[in-house]
């Protein structure tokens, strides 16, 4: 009995003694991450995926978490092109492309995509107008996109969207905005207007002309307009018109005969 627990107690310092003289450990690389791997510290190598031994005396491995990161930048006051104030907030989505690049090249990639995204946003903002920042905010997302594209690319990121998310004015030209708004949409409202009248007398200038060069359509439109009414008796005949009667049948007989 004495010797199987001394033997065991023996055994249980060998595994203490090699796990500490041991030089070699593992390090597991998820699925969303690069290991940038460092000998003598000195950048040899990005790791992928997987479960990676390493010397751990002499060797140090660096996770970089490679998934999309979105980012917003809060209102920024800008000066557009026509001399107004405004703060324009701007959304951007980015990814590590090159590992290297974004840890090793640069002291902090996230505050330096921020900076570069600023820049961005002010040049193509302060380049337009108001009237454009509003009739053409998709157009404007894109060319910023296009823009700070190539700037990101040298932090070691690849831009995967930008888009201009809000738009704020001060508070007077808020008021102005509105009034200009109502002024439109009312000279719309006016203008549709106009262009029913016009129509409706281009109908009846039309309906006059057909009439004067055929008398008869004008009989033929009171029958059609009487037809459908009930108690009233008119007369087919006369030279210049239908004559409608609100009369009895024998005051409607008279007026038969007097024509013939």
């Amino acid at each position: 009995m004495f010797d199987a627990i001394s033997l065991l107690i023996l055994l249980v310092m060998l595994g203490v003694l090699v796990a500490l003289v041991w030089p070699y450990k593992k390090i597991r690389v998820r699925e969303y991450e690069h290991g940038l791997k460092y000998v003598g510290g000195r950048f040899v190598a990005i790791l992928p995926a997987g479960d990676h031994w390493i010397n751990k005396r002499t060797t140090n491995i660096e996770k970089v978490d490679t998934r999309l990161c979105a980012v917003s930048i809060p209102g920024q006051e800008v000066l557009s092109s026509d001399g107004i104030t405004l703060k324009v907030s701007l959304a951007a989505d980015f990814e590590i492309s090159d590992p290297d690049t974004a840890v090793n090249k640069i002291q902090n990639y996230m505050n330096s995509f921020y900076l570069a995204m600023q820049v961005v946003l002010r040049e193509v903002v302060g380049s337009s107008t108001i009237e454009d920042l509003l009739a053409q905010r998709s157009e404007l997302s894109q060319q910023i996109f296009d823009t700070a594209g190539s700037e990101v690319e040298k932090l070691g990121l690849k831009l995967v969207s930008a888009n201009i998310k809000d738009i704020m004015f001060p508070g007077d030209l808020k008021k102005v905005f509105a009034q200009a708004v109502k002024a439109r949409n009312e000279g719309l409202a006016s203008l549709e207007k106009a262009r029913g009248e016009t129509a409706a007398l281009r109908s009846l200038a039309n309906a006059a002309k057909m009439i004067e060069s055929n008398p008869a359509l004008m009989q033929l439109r009171m029958m059609h307009s009487m037809g459908d009414s009930s108690g009233n008796t008119y007369v087919v005949g006369l030279p210049a018109s239908v004559v409608p009667l609100s009369a009895s049948s024998k005051q409607a007989s008279d007026a038969v005969a007097d024509v013939e």
